[in-house]
């Protein structure tokens, strides 16, 4: 019995696509549908319309460079953006994991998938670009010093992150923070 992998990638019940130097060489209908988007708005675009800000999408490219360097995989939940139909613009938190085909050259080609938590995490307050990064931090159980080096500033500058997510989320502990993160 043949296996028809075109019809297997296109019906996936997770999104997926393939890059090439960071723009979306093909994807499936479920990327599609997450995003809000046609194959045809996607195909041969950077995947940084899919993100809330350009600082972001280089941020998190630069942190995945190593690790797709050292294992040729890399995983993270991140704030992402609707690219249009009903939900334009509307940020949304995605599991993202990917394996790149050339450890040597992350970058050059690979293959991701991409899982919408909207349903089970929703994004309420309004957050800059830094903070939706330590809140995905703060979530992931990383501590202020881990979350500095992740990010690469200082853990007294996480701490005023922290602080303002504590804030805007009215939070009295660390611990709230992150369940009110979770919770939405």
């Amino acid at each position: 019995m043949g296996m028809d992998y075109q019809l297997a990638f296109d019906l996936a019940p997770v999104g997926l696509a393939l890059s090439r130097n960071r723009s979306i060489l093909d994807c499936n209908q479920h990327v599609c549908e997450m995003f809000g988007a046609t194959r045809e708005q996607l195909i041969g675009e950077s995947f940084m319309i899919l993100y809330p800000s350009v600082v972001e999408y280089e941020r998190i490219g630069v942190r995945m460079l190593p690790i797709l360097n050292a294992t040729g995989q890399y995983a993270d939940n991140r704030i992402m953006k609707r690219f249009d139909g009903r939900n334009k613009g509307e940020t949304f938190w995605c599991h993202v994991v990917g394996r790149a085909l050339n450890r040597n050259a992350p970058h050059e080609s690979g293959i991701w998938s991409f899982e919408d938590l909207s349903a089970s995490r929703p994004v309420t307050a309004d957050l800059t670009a830094r903070e939706r990064e330590v809140a995905a931090h703060l979530m992931s159980g990383l501590t202020s010093k881990e979350i500095g080096r992740a990010l690469a500033i200082s853990h007294r500058t996480v701490e005023i992150y922290r602080a303002r997510l504590m804030r805007k989320f009215k939070a009295s502990t660390t611990t709230d923070l992150v369940q009110k993160l979770m919770a939405g």
